[in-house]
């Protein structure tokens, strides 16, 4: 039995307890941006963290590497990164392990460079961050090593350019190199494709992929658009109001949803095998204020299936069967409708 506790804890890389990150604004105003969040993730697994915007994404992975920007604060939970809690890390010990063992890969490449250094100082600069005593010809292999990783075999090329040279996704390429150049067992990727053309959106989830396989390495992927977690996650952790409202793995989530919310992020993303041209229907109204959460469930406002019991309490997260968990009081209910028939 021990041997196969130990496996287990061996085999999980990451695990978020009960997380909370505030914001305390001036006049003793306090925003709730994330609110009791759990999740898990496999070594060799990709996470998909999917939620509109000021679901509290963004802040959950800048809570799991301590860069929450003031006047957030982590008030309260667990993050267990390979058996150890990073919130309770020194920041000395945060930045030996921020890019040598769990990198972010941000939303906008542009804000990325340094746009008056060469990409090969650039890069060279953060593998010195983690190996000071490199040599000139360590440095460049290990430059040449993280271009060839994401695709880019015209590295000598690349290195002598400068970041102004090059298009917004052939540098979200070069950053995600940057970000891989020490090889860290996580890799969490905050909108990558965001501002980026579909076609190069899929070139970017396609290099993130490969370097998964090569690697071997966890990933986080965190965006607003399910095309992106259904073509490479394993799980989908659905974000509103601060908290996590479902928890699946990828092909139960897509085609059985427990949600209400989930359901209305579903519909909204036009699919390209539908046999008929429909309107897509969006989500009515807006995301609760965080600063004066509602008393029930965050999403009954908006919900179109809410009963009075939504109104009045908030619902637990909690299992549903098949490993998946919802934070809802009727997650059993049949979600689907007419609206939803858009393959027939």
């Amino acid at each position: 039995m021990e041997k196969l506790n130990r496996a287990a804890e061996e085999e999980m890389l990451l695990e978020v307890r009960d997380l909370h990150t505030y914001f305390h604004m001036p006049g003793g105003t306090v925003i709730k941006a994330v609110e009791g969040v759990n999740f898990t993730l496999k070594k060799g697994k990709v996470l998909g963290i999917i939620g509109e915007s000021g679901s509290g994404k963004s802040v959950t992975s800048r809570a799991i590497m301590q860069i929450v920007d003031k006047p957030g604060k982590i008030e309260s939970g667990e993050v267990i990164f390979k058996g150890e809690d990073l919130l309770k890390k020194s920041g000395k010990e945060m930045e030996a392990l921020r890019g040598s063992q769990i990198s972010l890969i941000f939303q906008d490449p542009n804000t990325s460079f340094n746009p008056y250094m060469t990409i090969g100082k650039q890069l060279e600069q953060a593998f010195r961050v983690h190996n000071k005593k490199a040599g000139k010809e360590e440095c460049r292999q290990a430059v040449k090593d993280a271009l060839k990783l994401v695709g880019l075999n015209n590295w000598e090329e690349i290195i002598k350019c400068y970041p102004c040279q090059f298009s917004a996704g052939f540098r979200q390429r070069i950053f995600i190199a940057m970000a891989m150049i020490f090889k860290p067992d996580l890799l969490i990727a905050d909108e990558p494709t965001t501002s980026l053309g579909i076609t190069i959106q899929a070139e970017i989830i396609q290099a993130l992929d490969e370097i998964r396989k090569q690697v071997g390495n966890s990933v986080i992927i965190i965006t607003h658009d399910f095309g992106v977690v259904s073509q490479f996650a394993d799980d989908i952790f659905v974000m509103y109001a601060g908290r996590c409202v479902e928890y699946s793995p990828k092909k139960a989530l897509l085609i059985e949803p427990r949600h209400p919310y989930t359901v209305g992020l579903l519909r909204s993303v036009p699919l390209l095998e539908a046999r008929k041209t429909k309107r897509l229907k969006s989500i009515p109204s807006f995301p609760p204020d965080m600063a004066n959460p509602p008393e029930g469930c965050p999403f009954a406002e908006r919900c179109e299936w809410a009963q009075e019991k939504c109104f009045r309490e908030a619902p637990e997260l909690r299992s549903v069967g098949d490993g998946r968990l919802a934070a809802c009081h009727y997650p059993l209910m049949d979600y689907k409708t007419a609206d939803d028939t858009r393959l027939e």
